[in-house]
């Protein structure tokens, strides 16, 4: 069976940030490349304009990702150039005599499979048959609590420090990223979104929203409901559908945003 690659399976995807309804900027950002098969978003922390500065500084560096001659080649492109911005954020840090710092959580695809790779606590899910389920685990002090069955579920929701995360970039002298890989199929749709959104949407309203509706439709409904429960964060989606055979025969990549 011949493998499905960028080309064979186009994507559909959108992508949306806002600064919620509290905070005065923006530190998230997000990246669509679907051409290279690539889809990120980063929560910068660090006060005042400097966590915009770190999740840009990845972003800029993950945007020269270029066109991968594999899904390995893919990879070691993108964990070099997370690896540069690193360098540059602890240099930024130095700089300012601040440590600031950014999460970040990536969507990389090619060759008929797919990889997750994050630090921190933003998320990507898959809804594969109109079920939804996390990709990725928080880097948080809570998910650690959580693992050594030292509160419970009910607890965690309302843990004082549920949002202290144990691993960003910029932050440690060296980066270790966690990753899950596997095979896509047509009619995928991978979520990517910074605690912002985790923040106010239900997983089963994810679920619901991408389920029932395209990209950029679920993108936009997931913010207004951000929004509508008070915006506490600033709040970055990104949808990608892996687009079907029955979607149509044009082999371009759509993409979106605002």
């Amino acid at each position: 069976m011949r493998p499905l690659n960028n080309v064979a399976l186009p994507f559909e995807s959108y992508g949306v940030s806002h600064k919620g309804c509290v905070r005065q900027i923006n530190e998230d950002s997000y990246l669509m490349e679907p051409r290279s098969g690539l889809w990120v978003v980063a929560d910068g922390m660090g006060g005042h304009d400097a966590g915009e500065v770190a999740s840009a500084t990845i972003i800029e560096h993950l945007a020269t990702i270029g066109i991968a001659s594999s899904a390995p080649d893919l990879r070691a492109r993108f964990e070099d150039r997370l690896r540069k911005a690193h360098s540059d954020i602890r240099d930024i840090s130095d700089q300012r005599g601040a440590t600031i710092g950014s999460t970040v959580a990536a969507l990389l695809v090619m060759d008929g499979k797919f990889a997750c790779l994050w630090l921190g606590d933003s998320r990507v899910y898959l809804v594969r048959d109109g079920k939804l389920s996390q990709v990725s685990r928080d880097h948080t002090e809570v998910q650690e609590l959580l693992d050594r069955g030292a509160i419970t579920e009910a607890e965690a929701r309302t843990w004082p420090r549920r949002n202290v995360i144990t691993r960003a970039i910029g932050v440690s002298d060296d980066i270790a990223v966690d990753f899950r890989q596997g095979e896509i199929r047509p009619d995928d749709v991978f979520v990517l979104g910074t605690d912002g959104l985790t923040a106010h949407v239900t997983d089963a309203e994810i679920e619901a929203s991408v389920a029932s509706t395209m990209p950029q439709a679920a993108c936009e409904d997931l913010l207004a409901k951000v929004l509508a429960r008070g915006g506490t964060d600033n709040v970055t989606i990104v949808l990608v559908r892996i687009r079907g055979a029955t979607d149509g025969a044009s082999s371009e990549p759509l993409a979106g945003g605002r």
